[in-house]
């Protein structure tokens, strides 16, 4: 009687008997081990498979429950191969042939359950990727909607002005006393800058260097303008001999052009120009169809704008004449503070430039 699943019989791995005492077995173990273990057998590759099986059957043996279910289930198959033995021809033939069906029956119910298995397994493959493939998706989408989003945002915050800051109207004027002997005070500032609009004549800061009673040689003043649109069209006039200004720096007080002005250019709502924060004349005027200067400046040379301002803009005129008092009629708490605010910057370029032209001297 054949059999195609031979298993490893424990006893004949430590080479020992069914009726072998413990200590025997442990001595079979130690001898045996030492002459499989992998250490001593380094080039063999089924060393370790061999030492494993070893110690699986030495552990086996020495547990008095699982030896005994071995020993009942050896003693069973003896009895069988006894009784095949004395079976004849015929009838050996016919539990072979049964044996051989039952095999047989048993691997193709366990092909079929690992078939199965494998179905499910695929299964479970094709909607893991479905999953993975869906949330791929998803999380696209989301991110072409944010990307979409922000897009817009931007967008739309391109269109939007920028807020008028604190010294967007101030502007900075540097000149020598040779050529304006007369220039050494606001009220005269304000009356050169009358052509291109209303000032705001409280809050004019006047430096003069060497300062009296030496005699000053230069001079450099900080003027607000009531409208962004007028101290943008000094900072054109920079310079200008048609407009009374030739060797008259006029510069933004900050050094820069206000983002208002940048945005306006940007959106075409404005005329670039060669020259907006540099201390060189414009070579080329910028066409204009909408600027006009203020009311106070109606008396003045307005008949050659330099440049196109949109007259949409308020008049933000806040007066440091009067010192900031809650109980001011018109002024609500955001126009009080902007004053303030306005106020506190002016001091403090006024604090640079004295510390500028201490440094120069």
């Amino acid at each position: 009687m054949a059999s195609t699943e031979e298993e490893v019989n424990p006893y004949e791995l430590l080479g020992v008997t069914l009726d072998v005492a413990d200590g025997d077995i442990r001595k079979a173990y130690r001898q045996r081990s030492l002459k499989v273990h992998p250490d001593r057998n380094p080039n063999n590759p089924d060393a370790a498979r061999k030492f494993h099986e070893l110690n699986q059957a030495y552990e086996l043996l020495l547990d008095p429950l699982r030896r005994m279910a071995l020993d009942a289930k050896l003693r069973i198959k003896e009895a069988r191969k006894a009784r095949f033995s004395q079976y004849d021809n015929k009838r050996k033939n016919l539990v072979e042939e049964l044996e051989e069906r039952e095999r047989a029956f048993k691997k193709a119910k366990t092909d079929k359950e690992e078939k199965q298995k494998q179905v499910w397994r695929d299964n479970e493959r094709i909607m893991e990727e479905g999953r993975l493939m869906r949330e791929t998706r998803e999380k696209e989408l989301l991110r072409r909607e944010e990307e979409a989003q922000a897009e817009s945002k931007r967008m739309k915050a391109e269109l939007e002005p920028p807020a008028l800051g604190t010294l967007d109207t101030t502007i900075r004027l540097k000149w020598t006393l040779t050529s304006y002997p007369n220039l050494t005070d606001s009220e005269s500032i304000s009356k050169l800058l009358h052509q291109f609009g209303g000032t705001d004549n409280g809050d004019i800061l006047v430096s003069l260097k060497p300062a009296p009673p030496k005699k000053p040689k230069r001079g450099t003043a900080v003027v607000p303008f009531r409208q962004i649109g007028d101290a943008f069209a000094a900072v054109c006039a920079s310079g200008r001999e048609d407009r009374g200004l030739h060797g008259v720096e006029i510069d933004w007080a900050e050094g820069r052009e206000p983002p208002l002005i940048e945005w306006l250019k940007k959106m075409g709502k404005l005329g670039s120009t060669e020259k907006s924060h540099t201390n060189e004349p414009m070579s080329t005027p910028v066409p204009t169809s909408s600027w006009k200067p203020s009311d106070s400046g109606k008396d003045s040379q307005s008949s050659t704008p330099f440049s196109s301002f949109p007259s949409t803009f308020p008049d933000i005129l806040t007066s440091s004449s009067t010192p900031p008092s809650t109980n001011v009629a018109g002024l609500d708490y955001e126009s009080l503070t902007l004053m303030r605010l306005r106020q506190a910057e002016r001091e403090r370029l006024e604090r640079e430039i004295l510390e500028q032209e201490s440094q120069q001297e």
